[in-house]
């Protein structure tokens, strides 16, 4: 039974959302405070998240984008934040999807399907396969021997095939200690990357950089 992870620190709509998702099939389990979210999430790997974010303790975005320097679990935000600058902040920070308040339980069920029916992470580039569990990478069925901070941004573009990235954005990702590096760091990577994947598929540019905004992948 796939795992639900709902944070939320309503408690009538944090029980309303988990008997609409039990009652859909899903196992739920329900957060308050921010603080408590990645530690559970690195002990219970859910197969979703529900992150409120205006919370107790820490703020969802804050919350997002640490869970995007390890998982590629998929995360949905709900917020009574309505201003399109705030949807586009949320998605930048690493969401899958976006419900503003009110919202249909229903409808937030129908989302939640949707994207549990997507390939998983990295899974959705072809030929690779990353397990972050054991930190193995593979293409096309032979071993991509990448370094920690390789793993992560292969993880990254491959979350969003052919998506553009920009430096800015990978960058705060990649490092959970906000280290002070600079745009170059993120072109020594890629092009790290590209020359392990290049001895797999030789000829192919795989992380195309688009100018002035940032790379993609394209496997």
């Amino acid at each position: 039974m796939e795992k639900i992870l709902i944070v939320e620190d309503e408690p009538k709509l944090a029980a309303l959302e988990a008997d609409y998702l039990a009652a859909a099939g899903y196992a739920t389990h329900r957060i308050e405070d921010g603080l408590q979210v990645v530690p559970w999430v690195r002990a219970n790997a859910p197969d979703l998240i529900l992150l409120d974010l205006m919370l107790p303790g820490r703020d969802g975005l804050e919350i997002c984008r640490e869970l995007r320097t390890f998982t590629d679990v998929p995360v949905v935000m709900v917020t009574a934040r309505v201003e399109e600058i705030d949807r586009l902040v949320g998605l930048e920070a690493g969401a899958d999807d976006y419900v503003c308040k009110p919202f249909s339980l229903r409808e937030l069920v129908a989302r939640v399907k949707a994207i549990l029916r997507r390939p998983r992470g990295a899974s959705r580039a072809a030929g690779l396969v990353l397990d972050e569990s054991r930190h193995v990478a593979e293409l096309d069925g032979s071993a991509l021997e990448l370094t920690p901070v390789e793993f992560r941004l292969l993880a990254m573009l491959a979350g969003t095939p052919g998506k553009v990235l920009s430096r800015a954005t990978l960058l705060e990702r990649l490092y959970a200690d906000h280290r002070v590096v600079t745009d170059r760091t993120v072109d020594t990577h890629v092009k790290n990357l590209r020359r392990k994947i290049a001895e797999i598929r030789p000829g192919e540019d795989p992380i195309p950089s688009i100018y002035g905004v940032g790379y993609k992948l394209e496997l």
